[in-house]
């Protein structure tokens, strides 16, 4: 998307990015704000369905009153004690309410992904609650994508991600990083479906092909795939209609098939990998998750994606996997 500026009289192209549009946000403005405003923000957003008044949580009784003592509300129909965040991604919280404002602000201007020492840092916090707040918002991303369905045109794609193996530093002592017997087994496959104009969805495997039965799930029937040449995608001729294109001739094939747009994520999750986090195999499908959600929204201003960052926050239940994750207290579930 192009904006026109003027300059000198003239009307020149801007990119979006560049564009006053794109930056609603303030983190000087959210970090000013008293934690009474901040916790307003929170329940405004959390309760836009009632004009921002509460109402309790456990049984949805909107009778309910607050007290003057501390910043929470009770029940009048069961008696339940609630708060802005209580059974929410960030129950049980320690930080005061406005660091959660601003962590999730920050984490959404982040456009290769915000690492947990940078979070640490801007937060004054330890690395590890950084670490466990970053994959809070992650968690309730990847939540918000498992309902996506594709359709019309959709382009397949798959790339190796993690599992760098270093080379040996004299040459006679190098292998061939290549073969099957030479990998360390972290090395993954990301199954990129990414519908034109639409959303897109990724899927973490061991081979290319392990993603057909996914993409089958996914991808609507009648649709329009596009995919390279790789053998894995043969299978999906008898459920779609297919467009191959050949990378070793050329990037866009005659009758218009191409996998730009999921190389175009691609490109955002390897500039993540490279430039951001540097290890992310053991939770490669979390990051998977929110680049495909940043890569959806890179026309959105700054703000938009900071407010539907805390409106999914503020409707996802007690994390299963985080809650108390230094602590050890890994539930059953989360540990299946």
């Amino acid at each position: 998307m192009m904006f026109k500026s003027i300059k000198y009289g003239v009307y020149v192209s801007q990119h979006f990015l560049l564009s006053k549009a794109a930056r609603t946000l303030s983190l000087s403005a959210i970090a000013r704000m008293s934690d009474k405003e901040a916790r307003a923000t929170f329940q405004r957003i959390r309760w836009s369905d009632n004009d921002g008044q509460p109402h309790c949580p456990r049984c949805g009784c909107l009778k309910v009153h607050a007290y003057k003592s501390r910043p929470v509300w009770k029940c009048s129909g069961c008696n339940h004690q609630f708060s802005v965040t209580s059974g929410t991604i960030f129950d049980n919280r320690k930080r005061p309410i406005r660091d959660y404002l601003l962590a999730i602000a920050i984490f959404a201007n982040g456009a290769k992904g915000v690492s947990a020492l940078q979070l640490s840092r801007d937060l004054d916090c330890q690395y590890k609650t950084a670490f466990v707040l970053a994959h809070k918002l992650r968690e309730v991303i990847a939540a918000e994508q498992r309902s996506i369905t594709l359709a019309g045109t959709v382009a397949v794609d798959g790339a190796y991600f993690a599992g760098h193996v270093k080379p040996k530093n004299k040459a006679e002592d190098r292998i061939d990083r290549r073969l099957a017997e030479e990998q360390t087994g972290k090395r993954k496959v990301v199954v990129a479906m990414r519908e034109r104009n639409g959303r897109t969805f990724p899927v973490v495997v061991a081979k290319e092909s392990d993603g057909v039965p996914i993409i089958r799930e996914r991808v609507a029937l009648g649709s329009t795939v596009h995919a390279d040449e790789s053998r894995a995608w043969d299978v999906l001729h008898a459920h779609y209609d297919m467009r191959r294109v050949n990378h070793s001739v050329e990037y866009k094939s005659a009758d218009g098939a191409c996998t730009n747009d999921a190389e175009s994520y691609f490109a955002r999750l390897r500039r993540a990998e490279y430039g951001v986090h540097h290890r992310i195999g053991n939770r490669l499908n979390a990051y998977a998750s929110e680049m495909a959600w940043r890569e959806d929204r890179r026309r959105v201003s700054n703000g938009n994606q900071s407010n539907e960052i805390t409106t999914l926050a503020l409707k996802h239940p007690v994390s299963r996997e985080w809650a108390g994750y230094w602590q050890r207290a890994v539930t059953k579930q989360a540990a299946e």
